[in-house]
């Protein structure tokens, strides 16, 4: 629950867009930049970020693609944005975390602040050590999860303003110099994955699952 100094502060657009530009520069990926090479360094730099965080006219820059080594030699693709798109989005993310959190599933713990391993590990014990306990357990994996995700999916599921929802899954990738469409998925770099992929992944899982068990009664 957001404190009463949280929301005083988040209802200012300035201080708002301080408290993002900061989680922005203070993470992980504050010294990865996007295509366009721009890292918001210096107290001048942030503060010209603050003012630049206006929604009306704004137009994301492509993401950058490069590519991670995997144990098994192959190589992952991984979407970059630039620091605006992350500000950007996440700016929108407190507002849809409420939303998203309502709406989820109880069992889903990827993605979800405050859960981690160690919840599901109990919630497993829980639902798997009575006497009338399921006896199955099925694990998957769903490949290419974010890569193979469909844009039109999440335009008509999460619950924000449409057009710039679309800007964002739309922004296409750069790589070696060249600029290339969004088609489906969305970028392993980006914020609002972990907003959108839970509900997709339970959908899709459960599909398949009772369509494999011939409609049989399933959970998850």
């Amino acid at each position: 629950m957001i404190s009463l100094l949280s929301r005083t502060i988040l209802r200012d657009q300035f201080y708002k867009h301080q408290v993002y530009v900061k989680r922005v520069t203070s993470n992980k990926g504050k010294k990865t930049p996007g295509v366009d090479g721009v890292l918001w360094k210096g107290a001048r730099a942030k503060m010209q970020a603050v003012k630049s965080l206006r929604r009306h006219g704004y137009k994301p820059l492509p993401l950058r693609r490069i590519y991670i080594p995997k144990k098994n030699g192959k190589k992952r693709p991984l979407s970059i944005p630039s620091m605006k798109y992350r500000a950007m989005q996440a700016l929108y993310k407190l507002a849809l975390s409420a939303v998203a959190e309502t709406t989820a599933d109880p069992n889903s713990y990827g993605f979800r602040e405050g859960r981690g391993c160690a919840d599901a590990i109990a919630q497993a014990f829980n639902a798997l050590s009575k006497p009338n306990s399921a006896t199955w357990v099925l694990e998957a994996d769903i490949k290419g999860c974010f890569d193979n995700i469909s844009l039109k999916w999440m335009e008509d599921n999460i619950p924000i303003d449409r057009k710039i929802l679309s800007k964002w899954l739309r922004a296409g990738y750069v790589e070696n110099g060249i600029t290339y469409p969004s088609k489906k998925g969305t970028p392993q770099g980006g914020l609002c994955k972990a907003l959108h992929n839970p509900p997709y992944a339970k959908k899709v899982i459960m599909q398949s699952i009772r369509k494999i068990y011939n409609n049989s009664k399933v959970s998850c």
